[in-house]
């Protein structure tokens, strides 16, 4: 389980995580979005209880331009999910927790049973 709050800020980063952890969210988003930082203790909070083997990592849109660029994510929040390499999920601006957690939590059925 991934317990630790991970920033990532460089793009060779980003794709050597995804290339090489199972399973992997990115949070997007940045101070100045309320909302963004609202969900993010919750989006956090639901994959550390019930998805213990999905690595969680946050990207600040304002200092990480090219990995949201290569990523096309221009809007805050945005959350992409991965399995093995390959983006699987994705969710930008009005992001319900529910949601969320059937999406996932299908997928994760499917990857890890």
């Amino acid at each position: 389980m991934n317990n630790s709050l991970e920033i990532i800020d460089s793009l060779e980063t980003y794709e050597t995580i995804i290339q090489t952890q199972e399973v992997v969210l990115c949070y997007y988003s940045s101070i100045s979005c309320g909302v963004a930082e609202a969900l993010a203790p919750k989006v956090r909070r639901l994959i550390e209880e019930k998805f213990p083997k999905i690595h969680y990592y946050q990207i600040n849109l304002p200092f990480s331009k090219k990995i949201c660029a290569a990523n096309s994510v221009f809007v805050e929040p945005t959350i992409l999910v991965y399995f093995n390499g390959k983006e699987t999920l994705r969710k930008s601006r009005n992001i319900s927790i529910l949601d969320l957690d059937k999406s996932i939590d299908r997928l994760y059925k499917i990857f890890f049973e």
